[in-house]
């Protein structure tokens, strides 16, 4: 089997970024958002994976003398057939890995659970909308 490690192409997403530092500001004011960087992939050969989250560990960190670095990877050939909603789950998801530390750790699937995305989801949507009753009175 010949491996190519050039299949997978990585690219800037502006308009995930957006939303992803939107839900945080939001949600989780721990994440020091000029550290985190979101990227759509293409040509991944995994199976069932939508979206990853990626950190810089902590010998690493002190090797090259910089803070915590995370990436959000979302693999366009899933992440974009989605539906608003269920994107903004996925993206909050990802930010979920996240520690309060923000120390290149991660949480773990028994954190970061369906439970735990639906109730910050519900959360989300609730400080939108009153976002915007708030806009709408001014």
């Amino acid at each position: 089997m010949k491996l190519d490690f050039n299949k997978m192409k990585y690219e800037f997403a502006e308009d995930i970024q957006r939303t992803a530092e939107e839900i945080s500001e939001m949600l989780f004011p721990h994440v020091d958002l000029s550290h985190v960087k979101c990227f759509r992939s293409r040509g991944t050969s995994s199976r069932g994976t939508i979206a990853r989250c990626h950190a810089l560990n902590k010998i690493m960190q002190k090797a090259i003398g910089i803070k915590a670095v995370y990436v959000l990877e979302f693999l366009s050939e899933r992440f974009d057939k989605l539906d608003e909603e269920e994107k903004i789950k996925i993206i909050i998801h990802e930010l979920m890995h996240i520690p309060k530390s923000f120390g290149g750790g991660f949480k773990h699937h028994d954190f970061v659970t369906d439970r735990t995305v639906n109730k910050a989801y519900k959360e989300y949507k609730k400080r939108k909308t009153n976002e915007k009753r708030n806009l709408y009175q001014l």
